[in-house]
C-alpha cells in the first residue's frame, strides 16, 4: 500500500513534523510520502490562505496519481480544494477535517474542536454543516496561537489546548476534541492524557483510516458529485 500526503501549505518544518509523527503510526507495509507545496503560503489561516493553496495542492493530486499511490491525504484541516480533488483523482483523497469530524461523531455525543484564532470560527461552523455533523458540534475552542507558532512551540500548545478543552468539558458537554490543525499532529496523547477525554489527531487518525479503506479496495462514487470534470481548454 502507499499513500502519499500533502502538507497544502509550504513549510517544510511542519510537514517534517507530520513525516515523523505518521512513520511510528504506519503499518510496515505501507509506503509513506509526505510532501508540502513548492509556492503558496507558509500556513493556512484564512479563506484568502485556502485560495492560494489550491492549485498546487491540486498538482501533488495529480502527481500522486500518476506515480501509481493508493490514496491521497490533504493534511490541512480546512481541507482546501477537497471536492476538486476528489474529481480529478482516480484513487481516494482523504480531508482531514471531514474525515476526523466523522470519527469525532462516533466517538462521543458532543466534539470540540481547536482553532488558531477567533476569526476562523465561521469557517468551522460552516463546515460542520458542509459535513453534516452540527448535531454532534459542540463549540470551536480558541487557541490564539499561529499554526507556525503551535509546530514549534508544543508544550506551549499543549497548555493552551488543555486550558480552552477544560472550560469545552465543563460547559459545553465536550466529549471529544479534535486538535484542529495538522501542525498539532503528535499531540494528541499527552492531552488526552491530562484532561481526561477523548482527543483525535485528525493527520493520524485519516491516515489510519484511509489504510482501512484502501485495504477494502473502496473509492469515491464518480456518478455525480465527484465526477470527471469536463475536458476543456484553460489558459495560463
Amino acid at each position: 500500500m502507499r499513500i502519499y500526503v500533502i502538507n497544502p501549505n509550504t513549510s517544510e518544518s511542519m510537514t517534517d513534523h507530520i513525516r515523523r509523527e505518521l512513520e511510528k503510526i504506519k503499518r510496515p507495509d505501507t509506503e509513506l510520502k509526505v510532501v508540502c507545496s513548492e509556492r503558496g503560503p507558509v500556513s493556512i489561516e484564512s479563506a484568502y490562505d485556502e485560495a492560494l493553496a489550491q492549485p498546487p495542492t491540486l498538482e501533488r493530486v495529480r502527481e500522486a496519481n500518476e506515480e501509481g499511490y493508493d490514496a491521497v491525504i490533504l493534511a490541512c484541516f480546512s481541507d482546501p480544494a477537497l471536492d476538486a480533488a476528489k474529481e480529478i483523482s482516480d484513487i481516494p483523497v482523504f480531508g482531514i477535517e471531514e474525515c476526523t469530524m466523522h470519527v469525532a461523531a462516533m466517538l462521543g455525543h458532543k466534539f470540540s474542536i481547536t482553532t488558531a484564532f477567533k476569526n476562523r470560527v465561521a469557517t468551522r461552523e460552516m463546515h460542520v454543516r458542509l459535513r453534516g455533523v452540527e448535531n454532534s458540534y459542540a463549540s470551536t475552542l480558541v487557541l490564539d496561537m499561529s499554526v507556525l507558532d503551535m509546530d514549534a512551540d508544543p508544550e506551549k500548545a499543549k497548555r493552551r489546548i488543555l486550558a480552552v478543552s477544560r472550560e469545552a468539558v465543563e460547559q459545553h458537554g465536550t466529549e471529544v476534541v479534535i486538535l484542529g490543525c495538522a501542525g498539532l499532529t503528535g499531540y494528541a496523547e499527552d492531552v488526552e492524557r491530562e484532561l481526561g477525554v477523548v482527543v483525535l489527531d485528525p493527520t493520524a487518525v485519516t491516515f489510519k483510516v484511509a489504510e482501512a479503506l484502501v485495504d477494502l479496495g473502496l473509492r469515491h462514487s464518480k456518478v455525480a458529485r465527484f465526477a470527471k470534470p469536463p475536458e476543456k481548454e484553460i489558459k495560463e
